[in-house]
């Protein structure tokens, strides 16, 4: 997973950008470990609780970064860019755990779309949001006009799209961008109790809430619709007489419960 942490405290897990220097903007090789560490935690079943974070004290994540998809051309910028991406963007939404986004600085453009895919952003005071996209001539590429909207509503995403400005932590609380901030310093400390709490709570009820809302705020909601089907499917008897009856090759007999 190049630049990019992945440690584990108990059942909470703890992602890291890692390229502090460049204020943890994304790269493709960030975005392949992004990838790979959300397949590892969506199989840890140990794990009941994710805090994504960046290194250092200035950025959570800057975005992407411009050197990766400046030379690109539209479709390779639209194919692998902008598709991949969405896949990655995605499947962190659809992570099975809760997702705490601790945002220790700037979250501009991709950085904010990332922080959009968590179940819970919490800012550090001196942190800023915002999608500057439109300064180097592009849109927003990774769900800053759609997941995000179903976050935080139009009229705070138009403001951050058309004006290509950040605002502060206390006005990010305000339009519902983020939904705590806390003293700078202060965020893991913050993140961790959070997540401590989380963590003692029953995981199944967590994952099938956090399920439930992803599917009424539009995420894949036939995915959870078969999700949720399929596991009251699996543990009927019916399922298991017929998993046996295939075992056993024989003719299975439902009763219906």
């Amino acid at each position: 997973m190049s630049e990019l942490r992945l440690e584990r405290e108990g059942a909470v897990a703890i992602v890291t950008l890692t390229r502090a220097a460049k204020l943890n903007a994304l790269t493709r090789a960030m975005l392949d470990g992004l990838l790979a560490a959300a397949d590892e935690l969506e199989r840890d079943d140990a794990c009941r609780v994710v805090i994504l974070t960046g290194d250092g004290t200035k950025a959570f994540c800057a975005g992407a970064d411009i050197a990766e998809w400046g030379a690109l051309t539209p479709l390779e910028f639209g194919r692998r860019w902008v598709g991949e991406g969405h896949r990655l963007f995605d499947r962190w939404a659809r992570l099975r755990q809760p997702v705490i986004a601790m945002l220790n600085g700037i979250a501009f453009g991709g950085g904010l779309e990332l922080a959009a895919t968590a179940d819970y952003r919490l800012a550090e005071a001196h942190a800023r949001v915002g999608l500057p996209e439109s300064q180097v001539g592009i849109v927003p590429g990774w769900s800053g006009t759609q997941r995000l909207v179903r976050r935080a509503g139009a009229p705070a995403v138009k403001r951050l799209v058309l004006t290509g400005e950040p605002v502060d932590a206390a006005e990010a609380l305000r339009l519902g961008l983020v939904d705590e901030v806390v003293a700078s310093g202060d965020g893991m400390a913050r993140a961790r109790a959070l997540a401590a709490t989380m963590a003692q709570r029953a995981p199944v009820a967590l994952q099938t809430a956090k399920l439930l809302v992803n599917a009424a705020e539009g995420e894949e909601a036939s995915a959870a619709i078969e999700v949720l089907a399929g596991a009251l499917a699996a543990g009927t008897a019916d399922a298991r007489e017929g998993v046996q009856a295939f075992r056993d090759k024989r003719k299975p007999v439902f009763e219906g419960r």
